[in-house]
């Protein structure tokens, strides 16, 4: 028989290896625990709600991506409402095309709604990709993302609604509100509507702590799955 470690050949009732010297025996438990080992680790990568959790490539992506909502986060969170933080970020642009599409789709159920279905659009979308990752494809590292950008949001809502008196932030097309007629500016008009005006820098307040709370929990969820796929992917043997 030869070695199982070193190769070398081996007189058939050899207890251990004339030449590496280990006890083969030994060697065979050790080899076993190791299978087991590596078997339990790819079972409980395999149980993790993330997909490809068991690919080094797709975690470091995902880390990637965490420091990025990190720094978006780090930019918008606890800016004055008054700088429209999240209104003068390209994550804006991202949003806007939403929230251009909740205006028509939720046009049959009146004026208010219509200029509500707006903000609607874009609080919806978010919660639609998170519904979907989170329940059709088992990624809470995804879903986790999405809540972060329903939360982020909120933040890009927030002057819109603190806006509703002044009139000063530049809306679609070059306008402000000042110079455009009654009904342009979306929450001029739902808070005057529905007499509300009065509330819209403690509604836009609440919004921005409501966003800004979200988009924190997000980061914690993205954090702690992000953990628990390191955990497995570089725990050594030896330590389980």
């Amino acid at each position: 028989m030869n070695c199982p470690k070193c190769g070398a050949e081996q007189p058939e009732d050899a207890l251990s290896c004339t030449e590496c010297g280990i006890v083969f025996a030994k060697f065979a438990r050790h080899q076993a625990m190791q299978k087991q080992i590596a078997e339990q680790r790819a079972g409980e990568l395999a149980a993790l709600p993330i997909p490809q959790a068991d690919n080094d490539a797709v975690f470091y992506g995902r880390a990637a991506a965490l420091l990025i909502i990190v720094y978006f986060s780090w930019q918008l969170i606890g800016e004055p409402l008054s700088a429209n933080a999240a209104g003068e970020s390209f994550l804006h642009l991202i949003n806007l095309p939403f929230h251009e599409a909740g205006h028509i789709v939720f046009r049959p159920f009146g004026a208010v709604i219509t200029s509500l279905g707006g903000s609607l659009g874009q609080l919806l979308m978010p919660l639609v990709c998170l519904f979907v990752l989170w329940f059709k494809t088992r990624d809470a590292f995804g879903a986790g993302v999405c809540g972060w950008w329903f939360g982020e949001n909120f933040l890009d809502i927030a002057p819109y609604i603190n806006d509703a008196r002044s009139l000063s932030l530049p809306l679609l097309g070059g306008n402000f509100g000042d110079s455009s007629p009654y009904g342009f500016h979306d929450w001029e008009f739902i808070l005057s509507e529905t007499g509300l005006l009065h509330l819209d820098h403690a509604l836009a307040s609440a919004a921005q702590w409501t966003g800004s709370l979200i988009m924190l929990a997000a980061l914690a969820w993205c954090a702690y799955w992000l953990n628990r796929q390191y955990g497995l992917l570089h725990k050594a043997s030896g330590e389980l």
